[in-house]
């Protein structure tokens, strides 16, 4: 390792010089039980991953919803009870959001469009994807990290794409 001029230390963990790269996108699909719910998909994503064939590279998670976030967080049940509670403090389900006024609101509706002003505002804070590298053909996370599909609005199938590029 060496040390930067201003203190960080830096340290090359892998090196690809390949002319081509691959890359392989699969969708996981999960059905939700409820809000806020959070389900480890990193196994689902790890196998994706390692039947890509890639040494070096990396992978992107992507939720294709507006009220079910990507984050990578620790899978301790007091910790997942802790956010959840954090979750509904910062945007109470009960709050009052212009969004769910179906009286003004005239864009973006479907016939059984439903009152989740509070997921949207949830999801402000979390975010639809993350990325994380691959080194060796695995993805490089620390210990006690897990990849989380987090579902903030009503029950329902969700769509999570897995984009994996990289160098075999």
């Amino acid at each position: 390792m060496e040390r930067t001029m201003v203190g960080a230390r830096r340290e090359v963990i892998a090196r690809s010089d390949a002319p081509a790269a691959r890359v392989v996108c699969e969708a996981l699909e999960y059905e939700t039980s409820g809000a806020p719910e959070f389900i480890d998909i990193s196994d689902d994503v790890s196998r994706i991953v390692e039947a890509a064939g890639i040494a070096f590279g990396q992978v992107s998670i992507f939720s294709q919803h507006t009220t079910a976030a990507i984050k990578i967080n620790e899978n301790e049940p007091l910790l997942l009870q802790d956010l959840a509670r954090t979750l509904r403090q910062f945007a109470p389900p009960n709050a009052y959001y212009e969004h769910n006024d179906f009286t003004r609101r005239t864009v973006n509706m479907n016939e059984d469009e439903c009152a989740n002003g509070h997921a949207h505002c949830q999801h402000l804070f979390l975010s639809a994807s993350e990325v994380i590298p691959v080194i060796d053909g695995r993805m490089a996370m620390g210990q006690w990290q897990s990849i989380f599909l987090i579902e903030l609005d009503h029950p329902r199938m969700r769509r999570v794409l897995v984009n994996v590029v990289g160098t075999a």
